[in-house]
């Protein structure tokens, strides 16, 4: 037996669980040279006399046993509060029964045959996350909640890192309490996490703390926009290429998954992958591992998947434009971010953090917050969540010429803007929290005529015309895709031969000072 691991003042103790005795000691003597003490046992009865009788800072259980499940000792160790980490192994209907076992409580779980590689790797992590330092906290700073046992709960599985990503989400409602109090658990295993809300709601926020208070949080935190990559660069971007496996791959290339290795893939705006992809986005999930294009060879990935999206991916499945089953392996955990109208009692704690932080930005003194500033934005309607009262507030500060905020809601539709402009009469009991009665201006606005805008004069000539609005459209495309025209061809629908041909025709320059009707090197 090798010496124990020195970054552990004792040998981690592992039990193994399994009926098949050759299996079971390959897993055995794998973890022994890796330091570890071992127990082993072939039933669930012969694995609770263990448990019974020590303490263990990992199990490892198969799924089938002959007198029960793997499930069973899952269920009893939540049940009696242990601190055991569990993984499962299943070779039986993978995917519904490591969902399952992830949402019970396990801690991650191993498909059949098991890579043993990936077996050390699984185990180390259990283990890491069992002996995780308690990090205490002064109860003020653990934002998860108000109750004095949800601060304890706060303190004991997330360390500062945590405790400073958590602060991040400002507010202190009651579904955002719900919020950070989800996210202090749900970090502690490796269970796929799908973030779930409105556009603008600080989904990313909820993924970055959900990383920052797991025992991943020293590892890399890798965000993706599943909507901003073009369906052809897709699969190079997630999993890797390889030197001359395409048009200018001049050297090997490092894939999303291998840049997060160790840590956590985000994947935001997951509902608009194309459906190709996430065929092959669910096998790298199931089998964690990936094959770069161009290799013949897969290479093991460690990590954690959180995705994001505003879609009802419910209804996305319906509709038969997501996997059901990718679904199902994403959503094993969701986390639902309230929008803001849901929490205007947030409001003056989140515009005194935007303030704060849209004036160190600028390098000017913060702005007084007014209590009329606040009553003007309880009353907007505020559909783009805090995206839309953080521009708000920008527009404020760059507008001021006082003392005082300003807002400029000129912006908005006539109803609200009448609305915003009524609410300096009403009374701060109008306004709290619990009170739903809306003002007399928002019951019944004043009918407003509608407008109809003059249509533009017909063009004197069309062809310029159209060869404007052509010209406008693939400027902003080269523009959005760093003037990589197979990545704008591939935005607007078009060949690169087709996009060239349009470039060459429309007398559109490039940084590199062509025409676009030879040189091909910015294409790549």
């Amino acid at each position: 037996m090798s010496t124990p691991l020195s970054s552990a003042p004792r040998p981690a103790q592992i039990l193994v669980i399994d009926d098949e005795p050759d299996l079971r000691t390959l897993y055995e003597l794998t973890l022994l040279r890796e330091g570890y003490r071992v127990e082993a046992a072939g039933s669930v009865s012969e694995a609770w006399q263990h448990l019974e009788a020590a303490r263990f800072d990992a199990v490892i259980t198969d799924m089938r046993l002959p007198d029960g499940q793997g499930m069973e000792i899952i269920h009893r160790i939540q049940k009696n509060q242990r601190s055991e980490r569990c993984v499962v192994m299943t070779a039986y209907g993978s995917a519904e029964n490591a969902v399952e076992a992830l949402k019970a409580g396990a801690f991650d779980y191993l498909t059949k045959p098991v890579d043993l590689k990936q077996f050390r790797a699984v185990v180390a992590s259990a283990v890491q996350a069992t002996r995780a330092p308690v990090v205490q906290v002064k109860p003020e700073k653990a934002v998860v909640a108000s109750t004095s046992s949800e601060r304890a709960e706060a303190a004991s599985v997330t360390g500062s890192s945590g405790i400073a990503a958590l602060d991040r989400l400002v507010g202190e409602s009651d579904p955002m309490r719900l919020v950070k109090s989800r996210i202090a658990k749900v970090a502690r295993g490796m269970a796929p996490v799908l973030v779930r809300g409105e556009s603008g709601t600080g989904k990313e926020l909820v993924a970055r703390a959900v990383h920052a208070c797991s025992q991943r949080s020293d590892g890399p935190f890798v965000a993706v926009n599943c909507g901003a990559i073009p369906e052809n660069l897709l699969e190079a971007e997630f999993f890797g290429a390889k030197k001359g496996s395409y048009t200018g791959s001049s050297q090997d290339r490092d894939g999303y998954f291998q840049a997060a290795r160790s840590g956590t893939l985000f994947l935001d705006e997951i509902g608009d992958l194309p459906l190709a992809m996430q065929s092959k986005l669910l096998r790298a999930i199931q089998e964690r591992s990936v094959r770069s294009i161009g290799s013949t060879q897969e290479e093991a990935v460690d990590v954690r998947i959180v995705s994001a999206t505003h879609k009802d991916l419910h209804a996305e499945v319906q509709a038969g434009r997501f996997r059901q089953d990718l679904f199902y392996r994403l959503n094993v955990i969701e986390i639902a971010v309230p929008a803001l109208r849901d929490r205007r009692e947030d409001l003056p704690a989140l515009c005194a953090a935007l303030l704060a932080r849209i004036a160190q930005d600028g390098g000017l003194p913060v702005p007084h917050l007014s209590a009329e500033l606040l009553r003007r934005l309880a009353l907007h309607p505020l559909d783009g969540n805090v995206r839309e009262l953080e521009n708000l507030l920008h527009r404020a500060v760059a507008l001021n010429d006082g003392d005082e905020l300003h807002l400029d809601l000129m912006g908005g539709n006539v109803a609200t803007t009448m609305a915003a402009a009524d609410v300096a009469s009403m009374t701060p009991a109008q306004l709290a929290p619990g009170n739903d009665a809306p003002p007399p201006a928002v019951i019944a606005p004043a009918p407003v005529a509608e407008f109809k805008p003059t249509p533009p004069p017909l063009p004197s000539d069309l062809q310029a015309y159209l060869d404007q609005q052509e010209r406008e459209i693939l400027v902003r495309a080269l523009h959005e895709s760093g003037f990589n025209r197979t990545a704008a061809a591939a935005r607007l629908g078009m060949s690169l031969r087709q996009i060239r041909y349009r470039i060459a025709r429309l007398g559109i320059t490039t940084p590199n000072g062509d025409d676009g009707a030879s040189s091909s090197h910015a294409d790549d």
